[in-house]
């Protein structure tokens, strides 16, 4: 029940009712609400005292428009308490509760990750609170649920309230749009298409935030034509594309390294009046890296700053982990200066990837002054920099330093990862000192870093090179128990481990449990290398002959290390011994048959480094391969591309 007030406002008769002096203050309060930094939590606003003691002044009432102020208030410091003696106090004078309350309470509960909380007081709105609810406030709980990620939940509740009559809430635009996205994070983009189906059926029309999202959700499965037609369709129903709805398709494309369609639509961008911005262009610099066209890469960089854009982390990031990639730390180092010379300042990632790459590298001396550097720009380093600069120590061989840099690391509140373990107990094993490095595997367990699949593997492989093939076969029964997932790392470690410990049978047994496994754990050149070396080492070449047809059906190409293996069998454990020649030439027109171009120019490449011709018929079929009309073209198309710059 309403309460009628009189014709003057609410702050007029306070004016009557109240002293000068409290109105005053009253006054205050509410155009200037207080916000207590209080370590013992959320104050009561002073409004929220005056009304409280407001009996004792002189008899009032609130107004529903100081109740909405103080729903306003309690929401934005999250005072959750405070905001159900609102609700109850409102309640015993029965005021009218108004749609825009809850929707406020609803958006404080999302910023608080309580989604659980929003939903119950949808529901209680309508029974406890006789507030009928709308579209608005079903999508302002719908829109919590989602960003707290609960994709499941969300489509939970949207079906529960769509579906009941008591409520007979009909879905908009944003509903439709808040459902698709959640499908798509789910991916389930069939049912999607066919929500978005529906929404013309519904009165409704898809905007262009619709047509984004579905699109990523395309993008996201792979399937970027149906994406790239429904941005055609968009066009044609009259929705006029964004630069987001652009943006999803040219990332989509580029992580595809399909460049070409990429900038067609960039063209497209422009000729529909939208402005690239920068995650358009981190996008191209992206896919530019990944196809190791870096310096088109940094030519999109110059362009990007010319179409005053200003490149930002991102796209910095992403260039100068694109040249560590490539194994060109230092290019990449050269990018971090123009970066600060541009008034910007590398983050602790673009360091990390820095440090990391230039160590892989062997360029330590390079590594250590940009971490000095680092430290003296008041860039803190982080977990990610700390592991890099210790993998670099430990590939030094400078395990005392590396140890030094670990203890800093703890001792400043930054918690080692399996990563820094790892490296540090590879560099121990390949120091020959493998107590430190078992050592280093109690510690992990003491500072509760759980033991992933890379720890075990370098564990058993450190064992097996020791000659410790029994706590090696102990580790591996471990790793079996505990349900860690076998890498082609750890079989390859313990077959090794066994075939050099003339244990040739369970090598074998283990070999062949690898060509069971799924795609992910099948045997890789190393592991064919293992085998078929402990076959010649012990004459058994026919076996090693059988392991060989293997590899090639598996499509496994064979590399250096295998044909040195066969030419060392056939040279001394033979007769009469064999060159090799015709063994070599044979593997090559196998794997030309097999169009497998380019195993077989790596087999060329070796019989032309040994003296070993190879045969005329050989040579014009390799040739041939090599000289395919499709494959001069692109050559040709490169050197131009490069040409042109």
């Amino acid at each position: 029940m309403i309460h009628a007030l009189p014709k003057c406002s609410t702050t007029n008769l306070l004016k009557h009712s109240l002293p000068r002096t409290l109105h005053s203050y009253f006054s205050l309060t509410l155009t200037f609400p207080f916000h207590s930094s209080s370590p013992h939590g959320p104050q009561p606003h002073p409004s929220a005292k005056i009304f409280k003691s407001g009996t004792k002044m002189g008899s009032y009432k609130l107004g529903d428009l100081s109740f909405y102020s103080l729903i306003q208030n309690h929401a934005s410091a999250l005072d959750f308490g405070s905001l159900e003696e609102v609700l109850d106090q409102m309640k015993r004078e029965r005021r009218a509760f108004v749609e825009k309350n809850f929707i406020v309470m609803f958006k404080a509960y999302g910023k608080a990750h309580l989604p659980e909380k929003a939903v119950d007081l949808f529901f209680r709105m309508g029974g406890e609170f006789q507030c009928k609810q709308t579209v608005k406030s079903f999508n302002s709980v719908l829109n919590v649920v989602i960003q707290e990620g609960l994709f499941n939940r969300a489509l939970e509740f949207y079906s529960h309230v769509v579906a009941s009559k008591s409520f007979n809430i009909h879905s908009n635009a944003l509903t439709f749009n808040l459902v698709i996205k959640a499908m798509c994070r789910l991916g389930l983009v069939d049912q999607a298409i066919e929500v978005f189906r529906e929404i013309p059926l519904r009165n409704c029309a898809p905007d262009a935030y619709t047509y984004s999202t579905l699109m990523h959700g395309l993008c996201q499965e792979g399937r970027i034509d149906e994406a790239v037609s429904l941005l055609d369709e968009m066009q044609v129903e009259g929705t006029f594309p964004n630069p987001v709805a652009f943006n999803v398709l040219i990332s989509a494309l580029c992580k595809n390294g399909d460049l070409a369609r990429a900038a067609k639509l960039v063209d497209n961008m422009f000729l529909k009046g939208c402005v690239p911005n920068e995650v358009t262009y981190n996008a191209l610099v992206h896919g530019l890296c990944l196809k190791g066209k870096l310096e088109k890469a940094v030519s999109m960089l110059n362009k990007m700053v010319m179409s005053k854009c200003v490149p930002n982390d991102v796209t910095f990031g992403t260039l100068i982990n694109g040249f560590v990639k490539q194994g060109r730390a230092s290019d990449g180092a050269r990018v971090l200066v123009s970066l600060e010379e541009r008034g910007r300042r590398g983050n602790e990632y673009v360091y990390s990837s820095l440090i990391s790459g230039l160590c892989k590298e062997g360029k330590f001396n390079h590594a250590m002054r940009l971490w000095k550097e680092m430290v003296g720009k008041g860039c803190k380093p982080n977990t990610v920099v700390y592991s890099a600069l210790i993998d670099g120590l430990c590939r030094e061989g400078k395990l005392d330093e590396a140890r030094d840099i670990l203890s800093e690391m703890k001792s400043k509140g930054y918690l080692p990862n399996s990563f820094t373990y790892s490296s540090l107990m590879r560099g121990y094993f390949e120091a020959g000192i493998s107590h430190k490095a078992i050592l280093v595997w109690k510690e992990m367990a003491t500072d509760n870093c759980n033991h992933n699949e890379v720890c075990y593997s370098i564990l058993i492989n450190g064992l097996c090179k020791d000659g410790k093939i029994v706590e090696a076969l102990m580790v591996w029964k471990q790793m079996l128990s505990r349900g860690i997932k076998l890498d082609v790392v750890a079989y390859s470690s313990m077959i090794h481990g066994l075939c050099n410990a003339n244990l040739m049978e369970q090598g074998v047994k283990l070999f062949n449990q690898m060509l069971c496994q799924g795609p992910e754990v099948q045997p890789d050149v190393i592991t064919y290398n293992i085998i078929l070396n402990a076959f010649c080492m012990h004459n058994n070449i026919s076996r090693a002959i059988d392991i060989l047809n293997i590899m090639l059906d598996q499509g496994c190409d064979p590399d250096f290390i295998t044909c040195d293996v066969f030419l060392k069998t056939l040279r001394e454990n033979v007769n009469p011994p064999q060159d090799g020649r015709e063994f070599l030439d044979e593997l090559v027109v196998r794997l030309v048959k097999k169009q497998r171009t380019i195993g077989a120019s790596k087999i060329i490449e070796v019989m032309l480094h040994k003296f070993l011709l190879p045969k005329a018929s050989t040579w014009a079929m390799i040739v041939k391969q090599l000289c395919k009309p499709k494959s001069v073209r692109k050559v040709i198309s490169e050197c131009w591309s490069k040409l042109s710059y």
